[in-house]
């Protein structure tokens, strides 16, 4: 493929900045719009030209690997690997093994993978090739609490390709996990890169979560806190009937054991679940209520 110069495409040069780029783009692609220019296929390719240089300078990751290695930069971080691996090579004092690879690398190796790589030499090659492993993919996964309460499956389509994926229950809010083999594809029949997904979780429940426990506020009225009784509260699984002892004071603390979130990768082993009373005063009294809460007051004070 030839070399297409994505400054010369944009009319700037390289010390154009963020705004000289969007202003040259939106000047240009203005110009050559295949609805300004129906039918014109020297404009359509010129506006696709200008799609492609705009997408790269305008990514400041993008344009710096550009920058680095020109017309090779998408594979830049594949060239940095081999580059690495090479000094290993050369520090290790010349001998035969190729740190990481486990097979002999030259100096003449290492130029014909650079060639074989970004389009040298096309003469052919009569010396081994020096296998490299494909480079590592990185995705991010968004899920809500309540997807996680439970084993399930997902279906990941990563360039191109549907991955089946199965989510242990309990997995952590930026927990990554490494899926082997569906990264790059391998160079010169090396294996290919892994797959690292990290979980982005959002907790939309009226819980809050820490590891393996739940915790949670459960309101308590005022009477039911002074005589005891009976109430029904929600779990994370469903809901739960509490005994509620005589005189609870706010602010207190009870623990239900297993009723917190699953543990991650152990079968029916569960976390607990922490509920902390808040006893609620009673508003909008009627008279008999205020004169029985006053008689109340007198015989606390006697």
């Amino acid at each position: 493929m030839a070399f297409i110069d994505y400054y010369k495409t944009l009319n700037l040069n390289k010390n154009a900045t963020e705004k000289d780029i969007k202003k040259a783009y939106r000047k240009l692609a203005r110009k050559y719009h295949p609805d300004v220019n129906p039918n014109d296929e020297s404009a359509k390719k010129k506006f696709q030209e200008l799609n492609e240089a705009n997408e790269v300078l305008s990514d400041s990751k993008k344009r710096k690997k550009y920058d680095q290695y020109g017309k090779d930069w998408e594979h830049g971080e594949t060239y940095e690997k081999a580059r690495q691996q090479q000094q290993q090579y050369q520090h290790s004092g010349g001998g035969q093994t190729f740190s990481g690879a486990g097979t002999g690398f030259t100096d003449s190796d290492f130029s014909e993978f650079f060639e074989s790589m970004f389009g040298g030499s096309t003469r052919s090659r009569n010396t081994r090739q020096t296998k490299f492993k494909g480079q590592d993919y990185n995705a991010e996964l968004h899920l809500n609490l309540k997807d996680i309460y439970q084993t399930n499956k997902q279906t990941l389509t990563i360039n191109g390709k549907n991955i089946r994926l199965t989510i242990p229950a309990g997995v952590e809010n930026k927990q990554t996990i490494k899926i082997k083999n569906h990264g790059g594809k391998g160079i010169n029949g090396g294996p290919n890169g892994d797959l690292y997904i990290t979980f982005n979780i959002k907790n939309n429940t009226k819980f809050k979560r820490d590891k393996n426990n739940l915790y949670t506020n459960v309101d308590v009225d005022l009477y039911t806190a002074v005589l005891g009784g009976d109430i029904t509260i929600d779990t994370f699984k469903g809901k739960a009937k509490l005994k509620i002892k005589p005189e609870t004071q706010n602010g207190t603390k009870v623990k239900l054991k297993g009723k917190g979130f699953p543990v991650y990768k152990k079968e029916n082993a569960f976390g607990d679940l922490y509920i902390t009373y808040s006893i609620k005063t009673p508003t909008n009294l009627s008279k008999k209520e205020k004169d029985l809460f006053e008689e109340l007051s007198k015989i606390k004070i006697k």
